[in-house]
This record gives structure tokens, C-alpha cells and sequence, in this order.
């Protein structure tokens, strides 16, 4: 038997570069409704206000309509929760409330796929963050305030720790059923009852939720969903049988509402913008670097409050990470937000896209250096390339307003307390993260950090153990961990 001999290898200069075959997720695993209503009393109800559209940005498709909660729709929501802390779930005995949330934690792990595909088609973001990110971290969330549940008396919150009793929840739309989990599960595990309004871009697995607690049993009114825009979220808020207000969203509507709620009885936390700096010195993997710049600022396509937007690196090896990071970049893939390949999915929203080219022009006429890779974007939908800024100042609006997308400044620095100045030079105090390989360095630099999360040599990872929150216009109080417990209790002294 004969064979043909191997051809010579192609030289790498000529080689066509490694192409991914199509690996879309199926929509049919995701039966939307043509209409929604609103989540109250444990029953799906017409809203009273004007219905609006939700949208797919990758597509611009009209998905599904859905109720707008008027004030007479939040008070009935409110009523609700505050008949179901009264009778039930206030008076329950702790491990009880904590099979609920071992419940709604296991179901949404049965439901896992169809929550991320859901949370895909709604939000923009690629299947492959929501599959193995979002729906996996809000289940973890409820197993672990489950686990808190009958033991809050140990958790050095005083002796007898009570709930507040109504908490009202404004949740925003790039994480929407993780920001969900942040707020709902603490909120039960205490023995509160919630009324939670999501963004209105982004709705629709805040009502997949509301199915999962008719299917774990939870009783009516417990849980409360309303959707709709500013207006309802205003309801909410303030609203005088109302005890406990979370918000995580804008710092000027934070602003808003912390003026709103001045004054009450209300107990409240805000998580609010950020512009990290993300910090690497001379001695960091350059590599290692790399990943965890990228995984800073183009994860969910730059829609991360705490993402690392500042990239602050020592003046020696400014060029090669550059090069490296450009190089790194130029293999991302954006597309198809359920292609299981994509990297950068949609841009949430037309106006936060505006928003985005807004700055990015701004940037360009006050001097930085723009650079995006070779990137086709698609016809339909919101779509902005990874974009990097260099020669970025730190007076320029790039490195000082939040832009909420896959846009990159990138600053220098000769030593280490430039370094630190650098960082702390912003209206915002939300994370940071540190590339050394000096274990005493990190811990230097990040006590003199003002941020509320700093992470050394990876970024945005997160754990529902971990309390997470910020300083300055970051907003205040922890979510998750054993911190973020004490802002659904009342004190010895109330």
C-alpha cells in the first residue's frame, strides 16, 4: 500500500487564522409569552400601567410585552408582602425559610439552561457568561443564605437578630438575575419579604423567577415583582410601608434616592458606579496580565460597575503590554450572543450605546489615541467594538466618567505611590485589582487602595461568601457575605 507523503507545513505568516464553526444555543429551550403581567400575591396580574416592549439588542426583535406597574400596583404588592411578613414568613421558624431557599436554589440549577438562554436573549450578553457565570453564582447565592437561615444568632449580629420587614428592591439590567439573587436571597433568608422591580430593558428572568416560586411552594406574597421604568422603581422606593430600600444601578439615580429616603425609617444600601483602576507593575506575568485586563473591562461587554476601566501601568513595560493586550484582543470574537464562540455579545440598549460612542468621541477630541481591532459587527442590533485609549490623561472624561462598555484607558506610572495617587484620583471607590508577584507589595498597595473590593492578580471574580460594596459616589453597605446579613436585621436597639 502506497501513501501520500505530508505536504510541507504552512509558514505561519501565510496561515489562515483558526476559524470557529457556528455553535448557537437553541432558542427553543426558552418559551416566551407573547404578554406579561405583573408578580403579586403569588399570581401573575395585569399592570394598570402602560405596557411596554422588551427587546433583544443583538436583533433589535421585539420579544415579548410586558405590564408596567402603576402606584396602585405597588401598593398592592406592598399590601401583599406585608400580609405575608405578618402571617407567615415572619413568624416561620428559620430552618423552615431555609428549605425554601434550598428549594429555589436546586430548581434554579434544574432550570439552569433555560434561565441563561433567556438571560441572553433579553440582556445581549454571550450564552457562554450567562451558562457559566450568572445562572451558576445566583444559585450559589440562595445556597448560601439557605445555609444562614436558622443560624443568624451566630452570625455576630447581636443575640436575637430580627428582620425589617418590607424590602423594596430596584435591581438594574447587566446582571439582572444575579442582582436579583444578590438582593432576594439575604432579604428571605432574614425573614423579609421583598417587592423587586427589575430594569425595564431586562424583565424577563425576573419573571422566569416568579415561576420558580410557585414551583418551590414559597407562599404568596413573599415575593413581589413589578416591572415597568423609573416611575414604578419611584413607587417602590418610596413608599411608606416600605422598610428596607436596595438599589444597585446609576450613581445619580443612587443620589435620588438616598435624598428620597433621608430622613425615614428606612435602612438603606446602595452599589453604585465605578471606575476601577486595574493596576500592573513592572514584575507582573505579563500573560497573566493580559487575561485578567481583558476579563476586567470586556466581560458582559464592559456593563460592570466594578470593571476595570483604568488600566494604570508601570511606565517600563508599558509598550510590551500594550502590544500583548492588542494582540489578545484581536482574537475576540463578537457576534451572536448564543453562539456557545462569541466573546463580546450585544450592547444592552440603543441609548447606552450612544452613551458609549458619546465618551469614546469625547476621548478622541480631548487627545487620547484610539485603537479597536479588525472587528465586523452585525447589521442588526447594538454593537460596539473593544476599543482601547492610550496617552489618556487623567483629566480626560474617558478616565473620569463611567462608560459603561468595552472602552479601555490606559494610564502609566513610574512608582508605586503614583501608582496608588492614580488610583484614588476618582469621584468612584468601587474595586481595583493589583498584577504583582510581591505578596508584601499587594498588601501594601491595597490597604492604601480606596475601594471596596480589590482583587490581586486576577479580576471580577466573585463569591457569595465575599461582601461586596464600595466608598465616594460607589454608594454604601455590602451585599453577600455575612456583612451584607446585617443590612436586612435590625440592631439590639430597634
Amino acid at each position: 500500500m502506497t501513501t501520500t507523503p505530508p505536504s510541507p507545513a504552512q509558514p505561519a505568516s501565510t496561515r489562515a487564522p483558526f476559524e470557529y464553526a457556528p455553535a448557537p444555543e437553541s432558542r427553543s429551550i426558552v418559551d416566551i409569552a407573547p404578554s406579561y403581567g405583573l408578580f403579586i400575591d403569588g399570581e401573575f396580574v395585569d399592570g394598570t400601567g402602560e405596557s411596554f416592549k422588551s427587546v433583544n439588542p443583538a436583533t433589535e426583535e421585539v420579544l415579548t410585552e410586558v405590564s408596567a406597574a402603576s402606584e396602585a400596583d405597588v401598593d398592592r404588592a406592598v399590601a401583599a408582602a406585608r400580609r405575608a411578613f405578618t402571617r407567615v414568613w415572619g413568624p416561620m421558624r428559620p430552618a423552615d425559610r431555609g428549605k425554601y431557599l434550598f428549594r429555589i436554589a436546586r430548581l434554579l440549577q434544574e432550570r439552569a439552561r433555560e434561565f441563561a438562554v433567556l438571560e441572553s436573549l433579553d440582556n445581549g450578553k454571550p450564552i457562554r457568561e450567562s451558562r457559566d457565570v450568572d445562572v451558576p453564582l445566583a444559585a450559589a447565592h440562595f445556597f448560601y443564605h439557605a445555609g444562614w437561615a436558622d443560624k443568624l444568632e451566630f452570625a455576630g449580629l447581636g443575640p436575637a437578630p430580627r428582620p425589617l420587614g418590607v424590602a423594596g428592591q430596584v435591581i438594574p439590567w447587566n446582571f439582572p438575575l444575579l442582582m436579583l439573587a444578590w438582593k432576594v436571597a439575604p432579604a428571605l433568608a432574614t425573614g423579609n419579604t421583598v417587592v423587586l422591580k427589575p430594569a425595564e430593558t431586562t424583565p424577563l428572568t425576573a419573571l422566569l423567577f416568579a415561576e420558580v416560586c410557585r414551583q418551590a411552594d414559597l407562599p404568596p406574597g413573599v415575593v413581589n415583582i413589578v416591572t415597568g421604568a423609573g416611575d414604578t422603581g419611584r413607587a417602590v422606593v418610596e413608599h411608606d410601608d416600605v422598610d428596607k430600600v436596595a438599589f444597585t444601578g446609576s450613581t445619580e439615580v443612587g443620589k435620588q434616592i438616598a435624598r428620597a429616603v433621608a430622613g425615614t425609617r428606612k435602612k438603606l444600601t446602595l452599589e453604585l458606579g465605578g471606575k476601577a483602576a486595574n493596576i500592573v507593575f513592572d514584575d507582573a506575568p505579563i500573560d497573566q496580565a493580559v487575561e485578567g485586563i481583558v476579563q476586567g473591562i470586556f466581560f458582559n461587554q464592559g456593563h460592570v460597575c466594578c470593571a476595570g476601566s483604568r488600566l494604570l501601568v508601570q511606565e517600563s513595560i508599558h509598550d510590551e503590554v500594550i502590544a500583548s493586550l492588542q494582540r489578545r484582543i484581536g482574537t475576540l470574537r463578537v457576534g451572536d450572543p448564543l453562539d456557545k464562540n462569541t466573546d463580546i455579545g450585544a450592547i444592552n440598549s440603543a441609548e447606552q450605546l450612544a452613551r458609549i460612542k458619546e465618551l469614546s468621541d469625547y476621548g478622541e477630541a480631548e487627545g487620547a489615541q484610539r485603537w479597536q481591532p479588525a472587528c465586523e459587527l452585525p447589521d442588526r442590533g447594538f454593537w460596539f467594538p473593544p476599543t482601547v485609549f492610550t496617552n489618556v490623561s487623567p483629566a480626560h472624561r474617558i478616565a473620569r466618567d463611567e462608560v459603561f462598555g468595552p472602552v479601555l484607558s490606559v494610564l502609566t506610572f513610574r512608582t508605586p505611590d503614583e501608582a496608588v495617587a492614580k488610583a484614588n484620583n476618582s469621584t468612584y471607590g468601587l474595586s481595583a485589582g493589583i498584577w504583582t508577584e510581591k505578596g508584601s507589595r499587594i498588601l501594601k498597595i491595597a490597604n492604601q487602595l480606596r475601594a471596596g473590593v480589590v482583587w490581586a492578580n486576577t479580576f471580577n471574580k466573585f463569591d457569595p461568601t465575599s461582601p461586596f460594596g464600595g466608598y465616594k459616589q460607589s454608594g454604601y453597605g455590602r451585599e453577600g457575605g455575612r456583612h451584607g446579613l446585617a443590612a436586612y436585621l435590625k440592631g439590639n436597639d430597634q
